[in-house]
């Protein structure tokens, strides 16, 4: 069990990669893949671009979620690992504007839908995975960990880049070594992939299945699997905006609105995204114990009250403030999120989790965090205020404070049932252990006559 989720995490650090080099590297990319005399323009459309991918996840959790329930979690985990891989690494290789015109940010395009889709499969697949082979009584606190390791490799990037941009020089970096972080990402997939080749699917998912007939991802879009669809809507939306932000935009931010230099931009990032992913595991630890609802509860209302204020110290031009900002922030984006994540996908049964949770995750978190670099550039220049983005967060946390509500507790149900059957309760079942697996991976044992 442990080094099931010691490899899955691992990979799913290989495939976050990816993402997080195209989001630190939109200042580089906004000058070698769009016309040099607006600036301005050219980082929007960046930000646009960064954007596709969002609105590719839906397509691949579309395609993939059906896959995943239907020939199996590994299988398809190793299929978006190398789809996401490749991208990344033709990104690195691609020509400029400056050499074949438009055809350049038409690629890039191109490269950024395939990192979406694998990215469709790659969220739902592997929590369902971990989600299905953890012990009940810790279901929140493993999959945060592998939320942990999707979400570090922010860290690990912005440092990264530090790092390259001293080595050989600002100059030189932005001229053509921006191009080795994306070519090392296509080494890291084939490392992700040599960790994952022996995993086998969970129990609890191959006797859910070994039963049910084929056509079960279907069922995601019966009343029951539409109304667990509603519940993530409503649970993803902070979550999406906020952490979006404070990935994608920030960086920028900080630089542009705050006069940060990018080496402070990048430290002082790379330190609040640091302590975003310590937050996750905290907090699904927390939701074991007292509930989901309870620290998606806490997570709202702290986001509700600090966001406006951490805007300020970040756009203050203090490297301290700065990073003072964005560190009360990213705590409380790590406590909502960690509920957050698990709650999404407890909220499908066994036998179409995979197809509901791709489908309702992906679509909501490209609505709202797919655009929300794009949307706190446009509110910044649209208001006239650095402070814009603080009270977009803040508006957003009030409003999913209130959604949550609405949303039932997950901690207590069984994975196989879900909510639709709420008297399969976990108390009722056989107990597990860290070193067993779920106790709702157990059969009905008939009495001895």
């Amino acid at each position: 069990m442990k080094r099931t989720l010691g490899a899955a995490s691992i990979g799913n650090f290989g495939e976050l990669y990816d993402f997080a080099v195209f989001g630190f590297s939109i200042p580089f990319i906004a000058t070698h893949f769009f016309p040099a005399d607006t600036p301005s323009a050219a980082l929007l459309n960046t930000f646009a671009v960064y954007a596709v991918a969002f609105f590719a996840r839906p397509v691949g959790g579309l395609m993939f979620g059906y896959l995943l329930d239907r020939v199996g979690r590994v299988k398809v985990l190793a299929v978006t690992i190398w789809l996401m891989a490749g991208g990344t690494a033709i990104i690195g290789l691609l020509p400029t504007f400056q050499t074949i015109g438009l055809w350049a940010p038409v690629l890039l395009v191109g490269c950024r839908l395939a990192q979406g889709i694998a990215m469709g499969g790659e969220t739902t697949g592997s929590t369902s995975f971990i989600l299905e082979s953890a012990p009940e009584s810790r279901r929140g606190f493993w999959v945060g960990i592998i939320y942990f390791f999707a979400n570090i490799p922010n860290a690990v990037v912005a440092l990264m880049l530090l790092g390259l941009q001293l080595l050989v020089g600002k100059d030189t970096y932005v001229d053509w070594a921006w191009r080795l972080p994306f070519l090392l990402g296509g080494l890291i997939g084939v490392v992700g992939f040599w960790l994952r080749r022996n995993l086998d699917d969970p129990l609890e998912f191959k006797q859910a299945v070994r039963d049910a007939d084929e056509h079960r991802p279907l069922r995601a879009f019966s009343r029951p699997g539409l109304k667990s669809m509603l519940f993530v809507a409503l649970l993803l939306p902070l979550q999406s905006v906020a952490s979006y932000l404070l990935l994608g935009y920030m960086y920028t931010f900080l630089m542009k609105e705050g006069g940060l230099g990018s080496t402070a931009a990048l430290v002082s990032n790379a330190a609040a995204l640091a302590v975003y992913a310590a937050f996750i595991p905290v907090g699904g630890a927390l939701s074991d114990r007292f509930g989901r609802r309870t620290i998606l509860s806490v997570g709202a209302l702290w986001l509700a009250i600090v966001a406006y204020q951490a805007v300020a110290f970040s756009a203050s031009g203090s490297f301290f403030e700065a990073l003072l900002g964005q560190i009360i922030l990213a705590a409380g984006i790590g406590l909502y999120g960690s509920a957050c994540f698990v709650a999404a996908a407890e909220l499908f049964p066994t036998a179409f989790r995979a197809t509901g949770h791709a489908i309702a995750y992906q679509l909501t978190v490209a609505i709202f965090g797919g655009t929300a670099p794009l949307v706190g550039a446009w509110l910044v220049g649209a208001m006239g205020t650095p402070m814009a983005p603080g009270w977009y967060v803040t508006i957003v946390a009030f409003i999913n404070l209130l959604l949550v509500q609405w949303v039932p507790e997950t901690s207590n149900v069984s994975l196989r049932d879900s909510i639709h059957d709420r008297t399969a309760h976990r108390k009722a079942q056989v107990p597990s252990s860290e070193d067993e697996p779920s106790s709702s991976c157990y059969e009905k044992v008939p009495p001895i006559l």
